[in-house]
């Protein structure tokens, strides 16, 4: 408790305040239409909402502390008419430029109504960043905010379905719901999924940060979630479908039509809570999604089953059913709850919890034929986050949040470790030969993991003059990290079969670390200019040990009285810059720069915890409490420039210079033979590229909105793997590390969006998603030699089309909607994982070598036969969805 007050108290000193971009502001200038002389004190109200302002007496105005969302803006004076402006977007950490041009007026009540354009050249932009609005996602062809997350420009989703920004590893990106971190800081993995239904505002920031975001390398995933509606709502959606696919011969039973297996239901309500005189808002949501996945076993053997394969005393035992069981099916539940309280017009306090409970499992084509005897996976998350926003002024507010989470894995086939079903870990052994399937055994992996995060932060925002906003901040942070990796008993003993996670884990182990930080950050925007300016300060401590002496790091042989020592607190200071200058009415052009530093995922500091070494020669990971910061250097240059009314374009180069990230180093022990790998700071990279956006914003005309972004990017280092030393010195023989940069895994030069979208509720409403991704690399090799150097080749391209269509039907305050999507229009069979000999999914040269082989089992054929090397075949939903509205001030509602 000492140690959390000093480094309480040494951000206290450092820095008073701290702001998180969760909301936008809206300014602009009020004009006489006539003269076009400035008008001062006019007042200026956001339409059903207790903000507002009026103007100065050059006619400027400025309202902050505004939700992301749609409203409606209105301008008022006596002797004008009175101005009123829909469909103003506000973003998160954006400013919204209006003006306004009053005509003066005789008579009172008279008002002008007009609907604002969204604007294509965000001037005030000094990095590269996407926001997706809760409209917007409605309109697409999307089932989760992964889906989201994946149609932006800078993401390469890779081979295993982890998300890359901007050549980083996966670990890279940061996940922020309402300002809180939702990352996961064992893995650096989001932590808590929600439904994407229940986002306001889904921001990408891919380019440099603002000093405001710390612990990230690669981009930033900041969601807003819905606010409270002022009127009463209601609205429940329900679809089903299956997978409609040709390919009979790769997804075994996939012809076998059940609209039952994928279906979705989900509900919510929102609006004031009764007899509290809307003093008090409520948004509630759930929803319950399963699918059974496209990728089947067939119950030819039971777990119990037992065979051998020895041609003196050949049998084996067959008792299945031969009946399909789906490997890869997954069961979804999530739950939101959001509470506000208007205390006063300048006082709001909001609860918000967001969970979800998954059951899901990973395709293991071993278990083909023995589908009951691989594990599942049973995870849930939480988080509360509380949030008093308070408004001292026009010009100067504050939040106080609070927030705890929880996120739970565990991993077994039998909840009991000594559940009488396990079987004989021997079944494990009995393989006809290396491409042969299971034919019985049960997997005795039991893994228990959980995160616990407690966090408080202080945030203020002051628009100190017309030019200055500043932002400044600190935050603290409270980690409880648990895992146990145990094996399953047979018949109360343990097997004799080595197990590396249950031996890195040591059993178990809980560790605590803490983090601290504090920023300051001034956006200046002047006539012809913005400037971002931040700095950033980090404090870590692992509050854990490291050995002294590397050669005997469990201190068994030694046996020395100071055998280990405390790891190094971590402190980093960090400069932040982005420039943005107009060079037109209509275009601005943007430099940023910006050092950055992350922690590596804590997995990595407490890996084998114990300081074991197994004998027997390299087995052994082990974790290093003392791994310093991983760095980044960004810089980025960027121009948008509006091309016609309703067309703009944006072009951004950057670079991304990687230094300190994680690695292995293989140490000897006194013991002869025995050695193990350390986790360090030692591997580096190198990300260049640039990204071309077209955007083309609906007309009252065509109702159609476009996107499209291409991305050329080059993602080079020594190393994709943190663990690739590790296992290039356990190869036979072993193989010499990269002294040289070399593709990394998800190095994909050529990346294409395409978005399309007509929205006309009278007729239709359509959404298209086209996507193109050149081939990832692989490493050529024949019966496990490498035939040339680490991921020389590449793997097929692949491209993927989606589709949404809706129609509206409305009678009075109901509206419902009946919809279609289609996922993988075209049922293209897109290889995401290949052969190293021949460089495709569909076949191998090992066929050459084994010649005939003869199998009890399986046939070859049927071993190389990987519909898990494919992406998902087609699938088709179809549903309705009903929504009761009582009345709304736009689209945040």
């Amino acid at each position: 408790m000492k140690l959390y007050i000093k480094s309480f108290l040494v951000l206290l000193i450092f820095l008073e305040f701290s702001f998180a971009g969760q909301t936008g502001k809206i300014a602009g200038r009020v004009t006489d239409a006539s003269t076009g002389e400035s008008l001062a004190g006019v007042n200026i109200i956001l339409e059903g909402y207790p903000l507002g302002g009026s103007t100065d007496i050059d006619g400027n105005y400025i309202i902050l502390n505004i939700k992301p969302g749609i409203y409606t803006l209105i301008a008022q004076i006596i002797g004008y008419r009175e101005v009123r402006v829909t469909n103003v977007r506000v973003s998160i950490d954006r400013t919204t430029h209006l003006n306004f041009k009053l005509k003066s007026t005789l008579l009172e009540g008279e008002t002008i109504t007009v609907e604002a354009e969204q604007p294509l050249v965000q001037k005030d932009l000094t990095a590269t960043e996407a926001s997706v609005s809760a409209r917007e996602i409605e309109a697409i062809p999307v089932e989760s905010m992964q889906d989201v997350l994946s149609l932006q420009a800078g993401i390469v989703k890779d081979a295993q379905g982890e998300f890359h920004v901007r050549g980083g590893r996966a670990s890279e990106v940061a996940y922020l719901v309402d300002g809180v971190s939702v990352t996961d800081p064992f893995s650096g993995k989001l932590a808590v999924n929600m439904d994407q239904n229940s986002i306001q505002e889904l921001k990408l920031v891919s380019g440099t940060f603002n000093a405001e975001y710390g612990q990230v390398m690669s981009g930033v995933v900041e969601i807003v979630t819905k606010d409270p509606s002022d009127k009463f709502r209601a609205g429940i959606t329900s679809y089903y479908g299956d997978y409609l696919s040709a390919h009979k011969d790769l997804f075994y039973n996939i012809d076998d039509l059940n609209p039952l297996s994928i279906y979705n239901l989900q509900t919510y309500l929102s609006g004031p809570v009764p007899f509290m005189r809307n003093k008090v808002g409520f948004y509630f949501s759930v929803r319950r999604s399963y699918n059974d996945g496209w990728l089947y076993g067939q119950r030819r053997f039971n777990p119990s089953d037992s065979s051998k394969f020895d041609p003196n005393s050949f049998y084996m035992e067959q008792t299945g059913d031969n009946k399909p069981v789906p490997m890869n099916f997954s069961s979804r539940n999530y739950g939101n709850l959001k509470l506000l309280f208007r205390i006063s017009p300048v006082i709001r306090l909001s609860y918000n919890f967001l969970g979800n409970q998954f059951h899901y499992r990973y395709y293991n084509h071993l278990y083909k034929y023995n589908p009951e005897g691989d594990v599942s996976n049973y995870e849930y998350a939480f988080t509360n986050i509380l949030n008093l926003n308070h408004t001292l002024s026009p010009t100067t507010f504050y939040t106080v949040k609070l927030s705890y989470y929880y996120f739970d894995l565990k991993t077994y086939l039998y909840k009991d470790l000594n559940d009488p079903r396990y079987v004989n870990p021997e079944l494990l052994r009995n393989r006809e030969d290396a491409y042969s399937f299971l034919t019985g055994g049960t997997n005795l992996f039991n893994l228990h993991r959980s995160t616990a995060v407690w966090q408080g932060k202080f945030d203020i925002t002051s628009q100190i003059n017309k030019r200055h906003q500043l932002k400044a901040g600190f935050e603290f942070k409270r980690n409880s990290l648990f895992i146990r990796a145990r094996e399953a008993n047979y018949k109360g003993k343990k097997s004799n079969i080595f197990n590396a996670e249950v031996f890195l884990f040591g059993g178990q182990y809980r560790q605590n670390p803490v983090e601290g930080a504090a920023y300051i950050q001034d956006k200046i925007e002047l006539e012809n200019m913005t400037l971002n300016i931040g700095f950033r300060y980090d404090y870590f401590d692992s509050r854990y040990k490291v050995p002294i002496d590397l050669r005997d790091p469990s201190n068994k042989l030694r046996n020395s009285k100071k055998a280990y020592k405390p790891a190094d607190k971590k402190n980093q200071f960090s400069p932040r810059l982005g420039i943005a200058f107009p060079i037109s009415s209509r275009g601005v052009i943007h430099v940023s720069y910006g050092y950055f530093f992350q922690i590596p995922p804590y997995e990595y500091l407490y890996a084998d915890p114990k300081f074991a070494v197994a004998p027997g020669g390299l087995n052994t990971l082990m974790g290093n409490a003392n791994l310093n910061p991983q760095s980044t250097v960004i810089y980025e240059v960027g121009i948008q420039q509006q091309l016609t009314d309703n067309l703009g374009i944006d072009i951004t180069g950057f670079n991304k210079d990687v230094r300190d990230l994680l690695g292995t180093n293989i140490y000897e022990t006194y013991t002869l033979g025995d050695r193990y790998a350390r986790y360090e700071n030692r591997d580096y990279g190198n990300i260049r590229g640039i990204t071309i956006s077209l955007n083309k914003r609906p007309s009252r005309s065509d109702h159609v909105i476009i996107s499209l972004d291409y991305t050329y990017q080059i993602a080079e280092g020594n190393a994709s793997d943190p663990n690739q030393s590790f296992y290039n010195n356990r190869a036979d023989p072993p193989k010499e590390s990269n002294i040289q940069v070399v593709p990394l895994n998800w190095d994909q030069r050529h990346t294409v969006n395409l978005s399309v979208s007509y929205n006309n509720p009278k007729i239709i409403s359509l959404g298209l998603i086209g996507q193109f991704q050149s081939g990832l690399p692989y490493t050529p090799a024949v019966q496990s030699m490498e035939t040339t150097f680490e991921n020389s080749g590449r793997k097929p391209f692949n491209y993927n089309v989606d589709l949404r269509m809706a129609k509206e039907f409305i009678v009075g305050k109901y509206r419902f909607t009946a919809f279609m999507k289609v996922y993988n229009l075209f049922d293209r069979k897109n290889e995401l994982n290949v052969y190293n000999d021949t460089g495709r999914a569909g076949y191998s040269v090992i066929q050459r070598f084994l010649g005939d082989r003869a199998g009890h089992v399986n046939s070859l054929q049927e071993w190389l036969k990987r519909p898990d090397f494919y992406s998902e075949p087609r699938k088709v939903l179809i549903g309705i969805s009903l929504d009761i509205r009582s009345g709304s001030n736009g689209e945040n509602n």
